[in-house]
This record gives structure tokens, sequence and C-alpha cells, in this order.
């Protein structure tokens, strides 16, 4: 005989439904919840993460920095010792040149002629001085010319003057002084 069942069965299976149903729910909502917890969380730890690089980066960027700064006070420094360093060796180069140059003035000055003063700037050389006549001023400029280490032999002034019984001549005479080393070298 079949069985048959009177008892409100159908509203149990709803009711049973529906407490599945929230059962379910309940626990979507909390997994939904746990979701979202552990991405905040996640998101959170890559946010603070990201900062403790950007912390360490700028820490780094500015100790480059420094040295940066550092590097380029040495360089400073370093272009001022060459430019120092170039100087020195200008002037050790040039020392004989002031030898030669005095040597030279000796040994064209003719006789009959008195230097009073020299004076240079750069390479130019002015001589002050006395002669006992004009043709001695020139062959002051004709030796000069003919001067290894001077040239361009330029009469700024020659005054004839009384002095007692003897006439004299003050001139002033600007030269340039070369190397003759300087000279081989800008030939080549």
């Amino acid at each position: 005989m079949p069985r048959i069942n009177l008892l409100p069965w159908r509203e149990e299976e709803r009711k049973k439904r529906q407490h599945d149903f929230m059962i379910a729910l309940a626990a979507a909502f909390v997994t939904a919840v746990v979701v979202v917890g552990l991405a905040w969380f996640a998101f959170v730890q890559m946010i603070e993460g990201q900062r403790d690089r950007n912390r360490r980066l700028e820490a780094e960027i500015s100790v480059l920095e420094k040295s940066i700064r550092e590097i380029d006070g040495l360089e400073r420094q370093k272009e001022r010792l060459l430019a120092r360093m170039e100087i020195i060796e200008e002037l050790q180069r040039s020392r004989p040149e002031v030898v030669h140059l005095f040597e030279e003035i000796t040994r064209q000055v003719p006789e009959g002629v008195y230097l009073n003063r020299m004076t240079q700037q750069g390479n130019a050389v002015e001589l002050k001085g006395i002669a006992q006549s004009s043709t001695r001023v020139s062959a002051l400029m004709r030796r000069a010319d003919q001067s290894p280490w001077l040239t361009e032999p330029n009469v700024t002034k020659v005054e004839t003057t009384e002095y007692g019984p003897a006439r004299q001549a003050e001139f002033v005479v600007t030269l340039k002084q070369i190397s003759p080393e300087t000279e081989k070298e800008e030939g080549l």
C-alpha cells in the first residue's frame, strides 16, 4: 500500500530551504567580509611596503646628491689646481726668458747708449735712455732687429737736448721679446 504523507512537508521543506539559504547567505557575507578584509589588509601592506621603499630611495637619493655635491666640489678644486699648475709651468718655461732678455739687451746696446729705464708688460719691452747721438739709437734698433730674442723695434720718441757743451739724444724704444723655440714651434 502506498504511503501518503499528510504532514505539511512542503512547508517544512520551504523552511529548511529558507534556513539553508540564510546559512549560505550568512556564510557568503562572512566570506565576503573576510575577502574584503584580506584584500584591504593586503593593499595596506603593499602601500606600507611601497612607502618603505620610497623612504629608502629618498634616503639613497639624498646620499647620492651629497656625493654628487662632493664630486662637483672636487671637480672645481681639480680645475683650480690644474689652472695653478698650468700657470706654474708657464712661469717655469718663461723663467730663462728674463735672463735671455737682459743678456740680449746688454749685447745689443751699442757703445754711447745708456739705458735709464726698462719696463716689460707681457712680451712688450720699453727702453728709455740717453744716447750720444740719434745715430746710436738707429744702431740700437738695427741690432735689436737682427737679434733672435728681440723683434719689431719701434722708436716712440727721440729728442735732442743740450747737456753742457755736448748734445745728447733722449729716446724711448719699444721692442717685442720672442723665444726662438716658440718661433720654431709656430713655424711647424
